[in-house]
């Protein structure tokens, strides 16, 4: 740490233990003015614990906790407490001297929450702001937040980030949002196992420092006990290094499933009727011309008009929008479930609905997860037509099963997410609504949730906040914009940015004063308009080359694979060691330069 940055608060040799389960032990960390750290770990491995014994709200077992003397410390739990305040601006305020209230009025502004609002009719997006408005207005020294951008909305994501940028503090996070963490941290805190490690890379570099530790401790332990190395080796192979080659392939399918979704939303602004004669049970639901609005005591509120839009059996589409624009109005009229004023809806034949609605209404608080899950009674549960015992089931969604006659209402938000998709999963359909399905979820749950969705060969309507999750996994975006305004945009939401910022109407872009027409010797060089020789050629050389280095790493991973490797030929086993970990490398090059290319040909040629 540099003299002239001295941490504001840190742990030195602590430990933590719930019981007999040790959280984590003798483990250090200082957080310093300007640094931007996210804190990273499956769920359950402590880091709420560790953030709470910085804040100083916990006690730990061993080692100290020091701070800065006149250092403020704001800390953002993952439930705030409103007890002992009526009103929203009497909880934000939290104790104000009156000289900083008119902070508390700025921020409330900017979080769009009324100052008078009573705590206890807060719904959960509008309890997180407030908690957030509360840890920003004291203008403290260190923020340290616990997954602050659940329930919130993308707008409130992106002012959120804009605040933590310009925030001179020092900043530690916790989040299930990938691109919330990449636009945002400069450092990563890793705890696993008990351990902190750490390394000053932005998440963006998460997986791959990730998988570069699994694989030295893979050698490792290979070297000191063939069990450890043995189980290792089938995390590796159907964890990391499956998912990697799962994840390729999906991404190819997804970039075709786009480009088709690209296709047909062009031909339907040209002719709504096109694709007539689309074999029955092919369309699930065409939307023409549809409109809707509200009359209440606050005048009239539009939520569409004039939307139209047909999808198809495999499609996947993202419904994004600020709270309270109507994406779930949206949702229903597309599903049936409310008429549009004008414009027709019209669904197709043998639909199987499934939806996942956000408040978990379908959760009886009092049933168990085992009632949950088998409301009829007995241990197994009917899955895609086979039975499972509900033992192994329940592991699928990261569930012990000690947690069996657990109650719904003692359950976590994200165990209760876990809880409802495992409910929803078991049922058979063909349409799947899921109405903010990631919401309290942690990574590792995302990543199942992304797996299972991504391999559904139904159709999926999507809402949610999560830019990465949507990225990854929709074929089209339903942007719900407010006071009318709704249009579709082939890709997720990343896609939609671009897209969005090309519609533009130029009467809207900056004026600029005409500029003299320049001598013809000296025009501007053509803009680019398809991929150059050189380009192409190594657009069709790369997925071989991917393959080959797919077919290599297999091959040394079944070479070591063999116990008495090391013990016969040590040299060989370290050489094959340093092959595997350049092979990795090589197939991570190759395939974010194969979807480089890819995005670049689809831009040029779209």
């Amino acid at each position: 740490m540099a003299p002239n940055n001295p941490a504001l608060v840190g742990l030195a040799g602590a430990s933590v233990h719930m019981g007999a389960t040790v959280l984590f032990e003798n483990i250090d960390v200082a957080v310093s003015r300007g640094e931007k750290i996210c804190l990273v770990g499956r769920n359950g491995s402590g880091k709420s614990t560790l953030m709470k014994a910085l804040a100083g709200i916990i006690d730990i077992d061993k080692g100290e906790r020091f701070i800065q003397p006149g250092a403020r410390v704001a800390h953002l739990a993952q439930e705030p407490d409103f007890s002992g305040f009526n009103t929203v601006a009497e909880f934000v305020a939290g104790g104000q001297e009156e000289p900083a209230l008119y902070r508390v009025e700025a921020v409330l502004e900017a979080l769009d929450l009324p100052g008078d609002r009573a705590c206890a009719t807060l719904s959960g997006g509008e309890s997180r702001r407030a908690a957030l408005a509360r840890a920003l207005v004291d203008q403290p020294d260190v923020l340290l937040l616990d997954e602050p951008t659940n329930h919130l909305d993308i707008p409130t994501i992106l002012w959120l980030e804009k605040e933590l940028q310009q925030f001179r503090g020092a900043l530690l996070l916790i989040s299930h949002d990938r691109a919330f963490l990449a636009n945002l941290s400069k450092r990563i805190l890793w705890l696993d196992r008990g351990v902190l490690r750490t390394t000053d890379q932005s998440f963006s570099q998460f997986e791959a420092w990730r998988d570069e530790v699994y694989r030295e401790e893979e050698a490792t332990y290979h070297k000191l006990d063939r069990k450890i190395q043995a189980e290792l080796k089938w995390m590796w192979e159907g964890g990391i290094s499956g998912r990697r080659t799962r994840n390729m392939g999906r991404v190819r399918r997804l970039q075709g499933m786009r480009q088709e979704r690209a296709d047909r939303i062009k031909s339907r602004q040209v002719n709504l009727g096109v694709a007539e004669g689309d074999v029955s049970g092919k369309l699930v639901i065409e939307a023409e011309a549809v409109s809707k609005s509200f009359h209440g005591s606050a005048g009239e509120r539009v939520i569409c008009r004039d939307f139209s839009t047909r999808i198809l059996r495999g499609d996947k589409v993202g419904l994004i929008g600020p709270n309270g624009a109507g994406k779930s109005t949206i949702l229903k009229m597309l599903t049936g479930e409310l008429a549009p004023d004008s414009g027709t809806v019209k669904l197709g034949t043998n639909l199987q609905t499934i939806i996942f609605d956000q408040r978990r209404a379908q959760l009886d608080p009092n049933a168990t997860l085992k009632q949950v899950l088998l409301p009829e009674g007995g241990d197994n549960i009917w899955v895609g037509g086979k039975p499972r015992h509900i033992a192994s089931y329940m592991k699928d969604f990261l569930f012990d099963p000690s947690m069996m006659d657990q109650p719904v209402r003692v359950m976590s938000g994200g165990e209760r997410n876990r809880l409802l998709l495992a409910k929803l999963f078991a049922q058979p359909s063909n349409l799947m609504v899921l109405d903010e399905p990631t919401n309290d979820l942690d990574m590792d749950t995302l990543d199942l949730l992304e797996e299972v969705l991504a391999d559904y060969e139904g159709t999926l309507l999507l809402v949610s906040h999560d830019r990465d999750f949507l990225d990854r996994l929709v074929t089209s975006t339903i942007a719900v914009e407010g006071d009318g305004d709704v249009s579709e945009y082939a890709g997720g939401y990343s896609d939609y940015l671009t897209q969005r910022k090309e519609k533009e109407p130029e009467a809207a872009k900056p004026a600029t004063a005409p500029k003299p027409a320049a001598p013809a010797q000296s025009a501007a060089p053509k803009t680019k308009k398809k991929l150059s020789f050189k380009e192409n050629r190594e657009l069709e050389e790369l997925p071989g080359r991917i393959d080959a280095l797919e077919k290599k790493i297999k091959q040394l991973e079944a070479k070591m694979a063999d116990p008495a490797f090391y013990s016969k030929d040590p040299k060989g086993f370290a050489k094959a060691t340093e092959d595997m970990g350049i092979a990795q490398a090589d197939l991570a090059t190759a395939e974010e330069r194969w979807l480089e290319l890819e995005a670049l040909r689809e831009e040029l040629e779209g």
